[in-house]
């Protein structure tokens, strides 16, 4: 996160962050969260429709970076990385990274509630720049603005959601074979109360496919879907 400021205005956040904005007007209104509209009459518009135009805009732009960076991913894992980086935490993080929240406009109830450092609202208000930058500069403002934050967390992104993905991915493989779902059967539970370790086997059509161990029942049997997508010639060995 960059050092703390607070009260900044479009002009000194642009200028901050090298946007390309002349006229603030725009990024103003990106910048505009609707409690600020309540307390403040003179003030035109919050940035919901910003936001609105930014989440379509951010959908396009991250799915074109990833078709263009991963040439050898299919549709469906260049679809969950998707989803990865324009959830709204991930999307809060990028906000958090600029300190979006020093220049937001908030109404003083939301202030004190903490706005600024809000998920949700950062998530909205990160969209609704990205919409005014793409009616500001097109594209090639957007471009250049998110590619950066992407380059920057890509490689743990697509570490993380790929591991993670495996009970997904386990999943497709059985219903595309003609199988049900698969079940994950806890199969052994060790240690004290503050450092158990989980054992998990995952089953198809009531078959053992692979097991796998977690501080988790959840981390144990994504290892389990792991293991079987391993066997399956899926997945290769780490």
């Amino acid at each position: 996160m960059t050092e703390a400021i607070i009260n900044e205005s479009a002009e000194q956040f642009s200028k901050r962050l090298k946007l390309p904005f002349t006229d603030y007007f725009l990024l103003a209104r990106a910048l505009t969260h609707r409690s600020y509209l309540n307390e403040n009459r003179d003030a035109i518009e919050d940035n919901e429709r910003l936001e609105f135009l930014g989440d379509a805009v951010l959908d396009f732009m991250v799915a074109e970076w990833l078709y263009n960076h991963f040439p050898e991913k299919k549709e469906g894992d260049l679809t969950r990385l998707r989803a990865a980086l324009v959830h709204t935490d991930q999307l809060a993080n990028f906000a958090r990274k600029i300190n979006l929240g020093a220049a937001l406009r908030l109404g003083k109830g939301e202030i004190q509630a903490g706005g600024q450092d809000r998920t949700t609202l950062l998530c909205d208000a990160f969209e609704a720049l990205i919409g005014a930058l793409y009616l500001y500069g097109g594209l090639s403002s957007v471009k250049t603005f998110i590619e950066p934050l992407l380059n920057e967390v890509v490689d743990d992104i697509f570490q993380n959601h790929m591991d993670e993905d495996t009970k997904s991915r386990l999943q497709e493989w059985a219903q595309g074979h003609g199988f049900s779902a698969p079940k994950y059967i806890l199969v052994a539970e060790q240690g004290p109360d503050h450092k158990k370790t989980f054992e998990m086997e995952v089953r198809i059509e009531n078959k053992p496919f692979g097991r796998g161990t977690g501080s988790n029942k959840q981390s144990a049997e994504k290892s389990a879907a792991r293991e079987a997508l391993v066997d399956l010639g899926i997945l290769e060995h780490n």
